[in-house]
């Protein structure tokens, strides 16, 4: 590898991990994920509030901190890889100076606010003969790869529609900068939600074609969107129906798949994420069960009648794996894996979020 970072092709030792942020993504997501990395270590973690420091020393006896991005990079030749969790307006300039300074790096979604950043990414990785990859754990939901599974084996013949909801009701704002108006902080829920829903339809459907969004700001002093519709028409014909919505009073299915022999039809959210929020954790090797949800919440798969009123059989969901991102990173920085999610993938994602935010405020239908 070049560049100024250690070289992780010819060390042999663990792959020492910097992690840059602490809020919801850095402690929720990435590192516990880390730590549960066979071949990673949760080395350093960037972060300058005194609180967060103490909840992270808690959780990681051993880890290190520092208060600046800029901190890692004095050091870089300590570290194997850069992981950022920080606000998704410092994506791209944090991306950008660890890769200059020769560090691999993990970039939580959405890489960038166009998919012009994200290519313009993608050639400095290249050109450095670095990783540059993106957290997209969605792909490993529980829901979504047991329809992944049904689609490659043929279970619903030629999907003509997909629907897909991520849905909430929150009614009330939190605040922060994912509330923000301000289109420097790449804020609501296109680029949040809608970047897991559109990744999860590329990857399931293939390339877009077409894409319509409807966007709303539906709450009482919210300045970011909250409630968003998109219709993509895959270049293979399959429509697919994404929401992101924090207005849903009434949830819908979160999956409903529907092709020539059958239908799929799943309620309820991948149990992963609350089990995290809760204190829950996978453990490295997978000794522990993880991932898996009761008989009760399976999805049904049929034709002719409503899940709703028994029709259809149910389908064991896959367990989901959140883990196996971070194993699969592992294996890219040894050379024995390849890289589980790119950044052209995610500017893919980009240019249909971005031609959805167009579509939304000029009401047209973007073609890609």
């Amino acid at each position: 590898m070049t560049g100024t970072g250690s070289d992780t092709s010819r060390r042999e030792g663990p792959f020492r991990v910097g992690l840059v942020g602490y809020g919801l993504a850095g402690s929720v997501f990435h590192a516990p994920l880390i730590a549960a990395t066979e071949g990673l270590v949760l080395d350093t973690i960037v972060t300058a509030n005194p609180d967060r420091q103490r909840q992270a020393r808690d959780e990681f006896p051993d880890v290190r901190f520092a208060t600046t991005p800029d901190e890692l990079w004095q050091r870089a030749g300590e570290l194997d890889l850069i992981v950022i969790a920080s606000p998704n307006k410092t994506h791209v300039p944090i991306a950008r100076a660890a890769l200059e300074a020769g560090l691999p790096v993990v970039v939580d979604k959405p890489i960038a606010g166009t998919a012009a950043e994200a290519r313009e990414l993608a050639a400095l990785a290249e050109d450095r003969g670095l990783l540059l990859s993106v957290f997209q754990n969605r792909r490993w939901d529980n829901d979504f790869l047991t329809l992944r599974k049904l689609v490659a084996e043929g279970e619903l013949g030629d999907v003509y529609r997909f629907e897909s909801r991520f849905e909430r009701w929150r009614p009330e704002l939190k605040g922060g900068w994912r509330e923000s108006g301000d289109p420097a902080e790449i804020g609501g829920l296109l680029y949040d939600l809608g970047s897991h829903v559109v990744d999860q339809a590329l990857v399931l459907f293939g390339p877009a074609a077409t894409v319509y969004a409807e966007s709303d700001v539906r709450r009482p002093g919210a300045q970011a969107d909250d409630d968003t519709f998109i219709a993509i028409t895959h270049t293979n014909g399959v429509r697919s129906h994404l929401y992101a919505s924090a207005t849903t009073a009434q949830l819908g299915p979160r999956f409903r798949a529907l092709g020539s022999k059958a239908g799929y039809v799943k309620y309820g959210l991948d149990p992963q994420e609350a089990a995290l929020r809760d204190g829950g954790r996978p453990v490295a090797g997978g000794e522990k069960e993880w991932g898996v949800e009761p008989e009760e919440l399976w999805g049904r798969i049929g034709s002719g009648e409503s899940p709703l009123t028994g029709g259809g059989t149910p389908v064991p969901t896959v367990p989901g794996a959140y883990p196996a991102y971070y194993a699969a990173v592992a294996d890219a920085l040894r050379g024995t894996g390849e890289n589980p999610v790119t950044a052209l993938e995610a500017a893919a994602a980009l240019d249909v979020l971005e031609a959805a935010h167009r579509s939304a405020r000029e009401k047209v239908t973007v073609t890609l």
